[in-house]
């Protein structure tokens, strides 16, 4: 896919070029997005309907309003039914009268090769001005990429934040009682690809910093073992196979280091060892069950959840070793923590008068913002801008993904295909 600046329709333009590896792996069945909640502070923009040339096989404009809408910081303007070319001339000051501060118009065209121009502009109601414009060519299969990659523009011009919108996500479905699988799919749910499918449980994935591998848990030779698995290619190694049970992988933030669960010196315990597998070292020691460890986005601190007082609450330490510090009080049990990219939030689940929720704790102040209103949530993960959350939830009896804003205003339900859906993870941006 390639991308063409567009600064007027008349303009000169540059070129970049970038793409997204596909998966080796059998699309499946699209997941439905049900959004509620009103953000706190939201822009009113306006997506007219793009003008199209021939059959175009993806709706544009309908994935850039959905994502818009998702993220919580925009409220859609009602557009019409009428498409309007990136080149047409437009009255701005009619849209600003219908309550649109942006507008975002554009087209898309096949061309003779099979591939598609897809083109956009993004215009300033209020200060009468174009604020972005692009043009891509993309094939067929990026159409949707290309979608979202125009509503991260789109975005960080408004917001002045990157843009989430093109990257991706990891999860486990279990189908049946025999059967498991770890899903890729974009960043709203769709295009879900099986990238591994085994008939013994799955567990725990997690992006590497460069989203080019996923490290999970696999239960296929009858314990758990953590494997490495390069998302490309298909390719995956076991990392850490010691005696009794090898669990919770995470990575450190340059990605040559995993923390992982342990149990082979005894009770679970958090290690450290190579990416590759080697030079395995034991970093807590308590009497207590050490597990879901975490780094902080500067590799300087590990986050774990421990039982050592108790109940389960989440700690932090050095990441080179030391004494751990309590880092939740509010409540008897808090898990499975998760930094912020930018460090300043701390996510985990924690019980409430019976009910398992996502809670964010600010850790400077030390103030606590549930932000999930279901009752068996797990899994809490950030989007790469720290604006999202992405966890799973039971409706119904069924695990299914679900989004929110960190101020838990805005939420996002995604649900479609048949199976249990659990513990997801949000990967980085995409280079």
């Amino acid at each position: 896919m390639t991308e063409k600046t567009i600064d007027r329709p008349s303009a000169g333009r540059r070129t970049v070029c970038a793409a997204l590896a596909s998966l080796p792996a059998v699309s499946l069945a699209q997941l439905r997005v049900e959004i509620t909640g009103v953000g706190s502070q939201q822009f009113p923009i306006a997506i007219a309907p793009f003008a199209r040339s021939g059959q175009v096989p993806a709706d544009i404009d309908a994935i850039i309003r959905a994502d818009l809408a998702r993220s919580g910081l925009f409220r859609v303007v009602e557009a019409g039914s009428q498409p309007i070319a990136e080149n047409a001339p437009v009255a701005l000051a009619d849209w600003k009268a219908r309550g649109a501060d942006a507008l975002t118009i554009g087209g898309a065209s096949r061309l003779a090769d099979g591939r598609f121009d897809i083109r956009f502009r993004l215009l300033d109601t209020v200060k009468q001005a174009q604020l972005d414009g692009l043009s891509y060519t993309s094939p067929a299969s990026d159409l949707r990429l290309t979608a979202h990659r125009i509503a991260d523009r789109i975005y960080e011009k408004l917001t002045g934040e990157r843009g989430v919108f093109a990257t991706r996500i990891a999860y486990i479905v279990q189908t049946s009682r025999t059967s498991w699988e770890l899903h890729i799919a974009d960043a709203d749910g769709a295009n879900p690809q099986a990238a591994l499918r085994s008939r013994e449980p799955i567990i725990s994935p997690a992006w590497s910093p460069d989203g080019s591998r996923l490290a999970y848990v696999s239960f296929e030779s009858g314990k758990p073992v953590v494997y490495v698995h390069a998302v490309m290619t298909g390719e995956r190694r076991a990392v850490a196979n010691f005696r009794g049970s090898n669990s919770a992988p995470a990575w450190s933030p340059d990605g040559r280091t995993l923390a992982v669960t342990l149990t082979r010196e005894g009770n679970s315990q958090v290690f450290l060892m190579n990416a590759d597998g080697g030079n395995a070292r034991r970093l807590t020691t308590s009497g207590g069950i050490d597990t879901e460890p975490c780094f902080s986005p500067d590799g300087q601190s590990i986050y774990f959840t421990s039982d050592r007082g108790g109940g389960p609450q989440v700690y932090r330490m050095p990441a080179t070793g030391g004494s751990a510090q309590r880092v939740t009080f509010n409540g008897d049990y808090n898990i499975s923590p998760r930094l912020s990219p930018d460090g300043k939030l701390l996510a985990y689940v924690a019980r409430r008068s019976g009910r398992f929720q996502v809670q964010v704790l600010e850790l400077a102040s030390g103030q606590e913002t549930p932000v999930t209103d279901t009752s068996r949530d797990e899994s809490p993960s950030f989007a790469p801008n720290g604006r999202m959350l992405l966890y799973a939830t039971e409706v119904n009896g069924r695990g299914i993904l679900a989004s929110a804003s960190i101020d838990g205003r805005v939420r996002t339900r995604l649900s479609g295909p048949n199976g249990d859906i659990r513990e997801p993870t949000w990967g980085p941006f995409i280079k």
